[in-house]
């Protein structure tokens, strides 16, 4: 084992909230495998970086000698996760579940040590429990209580439905603490109230509570929004190595060192090393590439990342274009036109404020270069040249006269 102080850093970097700091301490002391819980609602099984946020921590339990417990809610699933939602979400079918949780599995060994790993379904004890059984642990909180986290407070204010079913899963949850005697239970600051009711069922239950951590949700992209793949600012775990890496490459120089945090095993004096780099004039893009060649290598290979790295340079520092360059006749005139509205009548963009989002995403490019200034102005005489939005939308944007 790990020195406890040593130990109680790593699990402390990236974290937002331990609770309680101090009995995580004493268990890391005592020099026992923690039994270590994470639950995986199999709604959207197709993971991307913002789940592995959680997964590396999980990682770095097992690498300091501690159990996992990789929880799938198969059974939670049937309910629906009511967390952040404004109204009652349709359950799957056991069908749906069942496949959802087979592709969890199929992916989650990219991080985590299979013989470190154990795998459970809270099924296994939750369908063997009777309609009595349901109602005396249903017993153990009241309505008052349940009302206290946000979600459901603000649905009950606005006049929105709960179902007497979604006030179930904060406890089926808590429950399952209980069943596995987690010592530790990790999850996203969104399930802060879940995961407390798991310590205070495991009390009831006459368990010692669990220590409680949460972890932040990782903005996207855009730097703005939590990583979403219906917002599309997301990078999954399965996608190519070149696609992968570009989106890496796309992110703020501000957003990179969030990514460093959360997402990179590199030791935080690495990381304050580059940081200081950076300040002291090294370029961000050359730091980036190496957070972007650590990610692709972990879920390709070491080749894989290299191979990509070059494709990046070939194709946005060498001036690598598409075999077929679209032209566009534009006259922005001396006074110039806004560079959204550019974007919009090159064809590049459906609109002006999607030409304003993509811009604060730092996703276009002028001759290479990304462009951040919504309110740039592109004139006369700055052309010919060629305008590029994300990775696959080019113009080359000429006068008219040419």
């Amino acid at each position: 084992m790990t020195d406890p102080r040593e130990a109680l850093a790593l699990i402390k970097r990236g974290a937002e909230e331990i609770l309680l700091e101090s009995e995580l301490e004493e268990r890391l002391r005592a020099g026992r495998p923690l039994r270590v819980k994470a639950g995986f609602d199999p709604t959207a099984p197709d993971l991307h970086l913002g789940h592995t946020v959680l997964i590396n921590k999980l990682r770095q339990f097992q690498d300091l000698g501690h159990e996992v417990l990789f929880l799938i809610g198969d059974f939670t699933g049937m309910i629906g996760d009511p967390t952040g939602k404004s109204a009652t979400r349709p359950p799957l079918t056991r069908d749906e579940v069942l496949e959802n949780a087979r592709t969890y599995e199929e992916q989650i060994y990219k991080i985590l040590d299979p013989e470190r790993t154990l795998v459970v379904f809270n099924s296994s004890w939750m369908g063997e429990m009777s309609a009595a059984d349901l109602i005396q642990l249903a017993a153990r909180q009241t309505v008052a209580r349940m009302l206290e986290r946000d979600d459901f407070s603000k649905r009950y204010r606005s006049g929105q439905p709960i179902a007497i079913h979604e006030f179930l899963y904060p406890l089926i949850q808590g429950y399952d603490s209980v069943a596995l005697k987690a010592d530790v239970e990790l999850g996203g600051t969104d399930q802060k109230f879940n995961l407390l009711m798991g310590r205070e069922l495991q009390k009831q239950y006459g368990q010692p509570p669990q220590v409680v951590i949460t972890m932040p949700l990782l903005e996207g992209l855009d730097g703005v929004n939590k990583m979403s793949k219906s917002l599309g600012n997301y990078v999954g775990i399965h996608e190519p190595p070149e696609e992968m890496f570009g989106k890496l490459m796309s992110i703020s120089d501000e957003l990179m060192w969030r990514y460093f945090d959360l997402l990179s095993f590199r030791p935080m004096v690495d990381i304050e090393r580059l940081k200081q780099e950076v300040a002291a004039g090294r370029n961000p893009r050359d730091v980036k590439f190496e957070l972007a060649e650590e990610i692709v290598a972990r879920f390709h290979d070491r080749a894989a990342a290299e191979r990509a790295r070059q494709a990046f340079i070939a194709r946005f520092q060498k001036g690598a274009l598409p075999d077929e360059l679209p032209e566009v006749a534009l006259a922005p005139g001396d006074e110039g036109m806004p560079l959204p509205r550019l974007l919009k009548e090159a064809g590049l963009v459906a609109s002006t404020s999607e030409g304003i989002r993509m811009i604060r995403q730092g996703a276009v490019r002028i001759n290479g270069d990304r462009v951040g200034d919504k309110d740039l102005r592109v004139r006369t005489g700055d052309l010919p040249l060629v305008v590029q939005v994300g990775k696959r939308r080019f113009a080359r944007v000429v006068s008219p006269s040419d």
